[in-house]
């Protein structure tokens, strides 16, 4: 996939996998993750991480890679003048990694080191909490980065046997955004690209989503705040009403002016930081409220946020909110589309996904066409107490009285 901005003066080299932790089973649970990390340890070309970054930082560029549930990236940004340079060096690391043994042993220290570190945050571990629970079990529900187990046991035939059946032509897109001659940078692509395996694709087990009662969960650790996930079952990625839930995620708890904000900050001086926001997946979805709150202030919290959720499904936002929400979205998209990386992503997790292409022009046009009626009926559809999950990271609490009060 190519994007030329000619007005720039950068390019990005982008490379995705279709394949992340939920093409995972529970034995080799984060090794898409793991695999990520190696493949900068060294290639046949550059046999060591040190000529690896020696040559990305001679060309003055920024990289990086990561991982998600469904996808794996690497990418490099770099001035225009360095595209072949950086198509060279990105196809190497994700063709030609060695995935030498003795790097294996160190990283496998630095990875259970970032398992250790989500651990001892529980902002972050509240959302391990909330997976494991909405999903009991299947691929969807697990971390990432794997266990300290499972990351132990990784071999380094397990590594080359997981990239030989994943990182495959089927599953992989490349992406180039910036300034460039498109006619070159595709005859250097296919030059570069040549995989020896040109083995089919590896599906993924299939999310089953359902949910018929209300879930309360909570991992006791002792703090002075209770980190709460509450969230709600709503829509794949390929749904038409995922644009009609942005701005609901907006009004309800985007930016310091949304609802959940003025009640539970301004109003209540019950949190420091309050959000919502809609995350979708190719067969699930999930709408989301995270807070950290005090201890003491728990239950008042979730009843401060189950009086927003009545009223947000109750009484229809006036053309004055609607208007704020569509041109919060619209001003954030352009402010995250001012790179070539950003455009490389944009575009990138569209056709990674198997999506209809749109442009960031196609995206405000959607908005703008979003009623007060839509956003009143998917609150109604998302916020229902039987499709709920609240995942709680602190000291020990009532969780069948906080069920209790996720009801209306």
């Amino acid at each position: 996939m190519l994007v030329p901005l000619q007005e720039n003066q950068t390019v990005t080299v982008m490379v995705l996998a279709e394949t992340g932790s939920e093409y995972e089973n529970k034995k080799n649970n984060g090794i898409s993750h793991f695999l990520e990390h190696l493949c900068f340890k060294g290639t046949t070309k550059r046999p060591s991480s040190k000529i690896i970054n020696y040559e990305l930082d001679a060309l003055g560029s920024q990289s990086n890679a990561f991982t998600s549930s469904e996808y794996t990236g690497f990418y490099a940004k770099a001035q225009a003048k360095h595209v072949f340079k950086i198509i060279d060096i990105v196809s190497d690391i994700y063709l030609h990694s060695t995935f030498p043994d003795e790097e294996l042993q160190k990283e496998k220290g630095v990875v259970i080191e970032e398992i250790n570190m989500y651990e001892d945050q529980p902002q972050q571990k509240v959302w391990e909490v909330l997976g494991a629970n909405m999903f009991d079990g299947q691929p969807a529900g697990r971390s990432i980065l794997g266990t300290k187990n499972t990351v132990s046991s990784f071999t380094r035939e397990d590594l080359l046997k997981y990239h030989k059946a994943h990182y495959v032509p089927e599953a992989t897109l490349v992406v180039v955004s910036g300034k460039f001659d498109v006619d070159e940078v595709v005859k250097d692509i296919e030059e570069k690209f040549v995989f020896e395996d040109v083995s089919k694709k590896e599906s993924k087990v299939a999310v089953l989503a359902e949910q018929k009662e209300t879930k309360v969960v909570l991992h006791e650790k002792m703090s002075d705040q209770t980190h709460l996930v509450l969230a709600f079952r709503s829509f794949d990625t390929y749904d038409k009403r995922n644009t009609a839930v942005g701005l609901l995620s907006t009004i309800f708890g985007g930016g310091m002016s949304s609802r959940l904000f003025s009640k539970m900050r301004e109003e209540l001086g019950i949190c420091y930081y309050i959000r919502s926001g809609n995350s979708t997946s190719t067969d699930h979805g999930e709408f989301f409220i995270s807070a950290g709150v005090s201890n003491v202030r728990l239950k008042e919290a979730v009843r401060g946020i189950v009086e927003e959720i009545k009223k947000i499904a109750g009484e229809k936002v006036d053309e004055v909110e609607l208007r704020k929400a569509k041109d919060y979205r619209t001003g954030n998209l352009y402010l995250g589309l001012e790179s070539s990386d950003d455009f490389s992503d944009f575009y990138g997790s569209q056709e990674i996904n198997h999506k209809e292409i749109v442009t960031p022009e196609e995206v405000v046009k959607r908005i703008e066409a979003v009623t007060a009626e839509e956003i009143q009926a998917l609150a109604k559809e998302i916020f229902v107490p039987s499709r709920a999950t609240l995942a709680l990271v602190g000291p020990a609490t009532d969780t069948e009285k906080l069920k209790s009060l996720l009801k209306w």
